[in-house]
């Protein structure tokens, strides 16, 4: 026989994906959103994503050469990172506020712990609780929709949230049509809901990520919504929710790989992020809830690990 047989290890299947393609799909899909905050919020809403994609590339590319690694900045995380921290963000927020937050994600939260893949919490959100802690009332005020198209420089809104929590009458809510439109006061890219879910919808039909933490997600939030007595549509709409379901909460490196711990992580997702608007002196509890379950996935991957064929299982 003059064929050899070759022996190598595994994975022996690989299948054409990459992180770019990966990470490319997930800027695509997040091109709804963006266009929607420019829409609502101006031209500056566009200079505040570029501030953060630039400092996040950039930071990546100077500490991976500090680091002396080989550099990873045409993998397109970066990019990635750098446009859902801006999609955090207010957009009368101090660009240097916004070039910190992009620091911190890439060096502290990211690199630090060996780059794309080791991370154990979410860039993006991290960074956004650190600089909401950092610099609570630049985090806290809020333009209004379209406020650049009048001649007043100063205008603000509360958010959905907070005039719930305030217990605000209806009348003083925007309308469900609003808000499933985005004319309503908060963060970049987390007001436009039909933006995010046409991005969502972009995602699942490429299987970039899997319908089960976002479904999960909303849906224990909906529940939970339902028992406390609160207004459900007007929850699901409000805040970061969808933008955290669908585009945080999937992220590969902070979510569990087995199905079964997908349903335990997104419900626990969406357990904690009404707990927090409920009980809490924050209205917003996405960003929280999300870190902290990233925190656990490890336990939630051991205890839902699957056993394999042919192994018998390990007695404790």
């Amino acid at each position: 026989m003059e064929e050899k047989l070759v022996v190598s290890s595994s994975p022996h299947v690989h299948c054409a994906a990459t992180t770019r393609k990966i990470m490319l799909d997930v800027i695509i899909a997040l091109v709804p959103a963006l266009v929607a905050s420019i829409i609502i919020f101006g031209p500056r809403a566009l200079m505040i994503v570029a501030v953060t994609v630039i400092s996040c590339v950039v930071s990546e590319y100077i500490c991976r050469k500090v680091m002396k690694r080989d550099n990873t900045i045409g993998d397109l995380s970066a990019v990635v990172t750098g446009i859902l921290l801006a999609f955090n963000l207010p957009v009368g927020i101090n660009p240097m506020m916004a070039v910190f937050g992009g620091v911190v994600a890439i060096v502290v939260v990211k690199q630090m712990f060996g780059g794309i893949g080791q991370n154990f919490v979410n860039p993006a959100l991290t960074a956004r609780i650190i600089i909401m802690n950092s610099f609570p009332a630049a985090m806290t005020t809020w333009a209004k929709p379209y406020y650049y198209l009048h001649s007043t420089d100063a205008m603000t809104a509360a958010t959905p949230l907070a005039l719930i929590k305030q217990h605000a009458s209806p009348d003083q809510l925007p309308s469900l049509l609003q808000m499933f439109l985005g004319n309503r006061g908060g963060c970049l890219g987390e007001t436009c809901t039909l933006a995010l879910i046409l991005g969502g919808i972009y995602l699942i039909i490429r299987r970039v990520i899997s319908p089960i933490i976002p479904l999960c997600y909303i849906g224990t939030a909906a529940l939970l919504s339902l028992c406390m007595g609160r207004n459900v549509p007007m929850d699901l709409l409000s805040g970061g929710l969808m933008l955290g379901a669908i585009f945080m909460a999937t992220d590969y490196t902070t979510s569990p790989l087995t199905k079964k711990g997908q349903v335990i992580y997104a419900v626990g997702c969406g357990a904690i992020t009404m707990l927090i608007r409920n009980f809490a002196n924050l209205p917003e509890g996405v960003s929280y809830s999300i870190v902290l379950m990233n925190i656990l996935v490890p336990l939630i991957d051991s205890g839902t690990r699957t056993k394999a064929f042919g192994k018998e299982p390990v007695k404790q």
